[in-house]
């Protein structure tokens, strides 16, 4: 439970999108919109009047690009949470951001309850990112050859040779799947459809899955199940 709402910025240039978002956030009483924004350099000045907690931020901007602009934002408001909202699919555009220093990069096709908790995620200091993203993310982790530090296997973590690594041997066999689909890129709503299971029960096993092999989002799954040679 929250003790105060979280304070946002929308930085879009298309003003219709920018508030439609602003008025179906200010519907949700865990958040207040305390600035919107048009380009890059508005939501500068905006910034040295008041800082918000987290900024959502789209990428092609006019001016300066929403990935551009990440160093900046940070600069003048350190700790700030700032979650891409952009259409853009590219893994180069996804990649740059990251490294920016974005702390999650969501499509603009997200639902809002996925859009809702996506923002408190990240304000609890999670990365996210948006599920038909995965496997390009994975695709830059292994194009310049970075493994997340708690990815990387210990001595010992193989178990006899021909079996799988020890941490899955503690996943049932639906887990196995669901963690497969994962790997791919599938959402939850996706998982649900291909095995026929509700979606709320996939969500239950997902959450198994992050105790059980001590991960912590749904991204660091999918970059050790394809570490793994899972796909």
């Amino acid at each position: 439970m929250l003790n105060a709402p979280i304070r946002l910025m929308v930085v879009d240039d298309h003003s219709l999108f920018r508030r439609g978002l602003v008025a179906l956030l200010s519907q949700d009483e865990r958040f207040v919109v305390l600035h919107e924004a048009g380009d890059a350099g508005e939501a500068m000045r905006c910034l040295m009047r008041e800082k918000p907690d987290l900024i959502l931020l789209g990428n092609h901007l006019p001016g300066v690009r929403g990935v551009d602009a990440i160093a900046g934002l940070k600069e003048v408001a350190p700790g700030i949470r700032i979650l891409m909202l952009t259409v853009s699919e590219n893994e180069q555009d996804l990649s740059s951001a990251l490294k920016a220093g974005a702390d999650g990069y969501l499509l603009k096709t997200i639902n809002s309850e996925d859009l809702s908790e996506s923002i408190l995620k990240s304000y609890r200091g999670e990365s996210v990112v948006s599920p038909e993203m995965t496997t390009k993310l994975v695709a830059a982790f292994r194009n310049h050859h970075v493994v997340p530090a708690p990815l990387v296997d210990s001595p010992g973590d193989h178990s006899a040779a021909g079996s799988r690594p020890a941490g899955l041997e503690m996943l049932s066999a639906r887990e196995m799947e669901i963690l497969t689909l994962i790997s791919r890129g599938a959402s939850n709503k996706v998982i649900a459809r291909d095995l026929e299971i509700a979606e709320t029960t996939v969500k239950i096993h997902v959450q198994h899955i992050l105790r059980k092999l001590n991960l912590s989002s749904r991204v660091q799954v999918a970059v050790y199940a394809t570490e793994r040679g899972i796909s």
